[in-house]
């Protein structure tokens, strides 16, 4: 069996299910110090909520993706491509939204967090369901990005799953050692080297999405051949002349490859579009996202002054 489809589910649930994992520990301690121990059951439940939630959304989607998936008519076959380009390019902008947004506000997180806890605290009445949304808030938004990945994933079969599993695993152990046995980790080099692979993950699933609009355009021109002019390009229909062809040196299905395929986006054959696209992400979304590890400069009183 191919376990290789498991690294970068692991890697994204582990990312994703720290920065729960920090929401939830911050919580805890916000309801600690203000002795409001009895909130605290209202913190597992969200925990449980959400990652229901998630279940439940990720079964619908996988559900669908099997039935479209079984389908074989002219037709089904265009919107069955069409749909997997959309999850894939829905994947990509909500993985590398979450990556650069939560850079931007990891500074100022437990500010944001506490005082959240504190308006439910002092609310009338309202402070259980006010702390029970913010956490299954939390847990649902990491699991809705980790089950987009999984779905965009869905042509690896069930193995990325384990992944995903072993990186909950990992990140309730680091939410433990944190908050539970006040164990020291440097959480901004960590969130940095997994902020960077995981761009590097996402660049190839830039791959996978043009792929993906390839062969839908593809069976649209054999559905509708008056159409043919669409595909400008040969062997493929979108992609352009072929660019990079390893076959014979480095396939992406035998180790080494296989690994550069997972964690990097490799491929063994590459043509122009895919080419130029892998690159334009990485080198946007990728400035965007280094950028954000510089803190923005305090201004001085006569910098505002000049600015107003």
């Amino acid at each position: 069996m191919d376990w290789s489809p498991v690294i970068p589910t692991f890697l994204i649930t582990l990312r994703e299910g720290v920065e729960a994992a920090l929401v939830v520990g911050i919580v805890l301690a916000c309801l600690r110090q203000a002795k409001q121990s009895q909130l605290i059951l209202y913190v597992y439940s969200g925990i449980a909520a959400g990652l229901a939630a998630s279940i439940v959304v990720g079964g619908l989607l996988l559900q669908l993706l099997h039935q479209v998936q079984t389908a074989t008519t002219p037709n089904v076959v265009v919107m069955r491509q069409l749909f997997e380009t959309g999850l894939t390019g829905l994947a990509i902008a909500m993985l590398s939204w979450m990556l650069i947004w939560m850079t931007r506000q990891a500074r100022s997180l437990k500010a944001e967090i506490e005082g959240s806890v504190q308006s439910a605290v002092t609310g009338d009445g309202v402070a259980a369901w006010g702390i029970f949304s913010l956490i299954a808030t939390a847990v649902l938004r990491e699991g809705f990005e980790t089950v987009l990945f999984l779905a965009a994933q869905f042509q690896a079969g069930w193995t990325p799953l384990a992944g995903a599993i072993a990186g909950i695993v990992g990140a309730v152990v680091i939410g433990v050692l944190l908050f539970k046995w006040g164990v020291k980790i440097n959480l901004k080099q960590f969130f940095q080297i997994m902020g960077t692979l995981l761009l590097l993950i996402v660049s190839g699933l830039v791959i996978s999405a043009l792929r993906h609009l390839d062969a839908a355009a593809a069976a649209f021109v054999q559905l509708y051949p008056q159409f043919a002019a669409l595909c400008w390009s040969s062997p493929t229909c979108l992609l352009g002349p072929l660019v990079w062809d390893a076959r014979t040196v480095l396939p992406d299905h035998q180790f080494p490859g296989i690994i550069l395929k997972t964690l990097f986006g490799y491929r063994q054959t590459l043509y122009t579009v895919q080419a130029i696209g892998y690159l334009l992400f990485l080198g946007l979304v990728g400035s965007l996202y280094f950028r954000s590890f510089t803190p923005p400069r305090a201004t001085s009183p006569m910098t505002d002054l000049a600015l107003k």
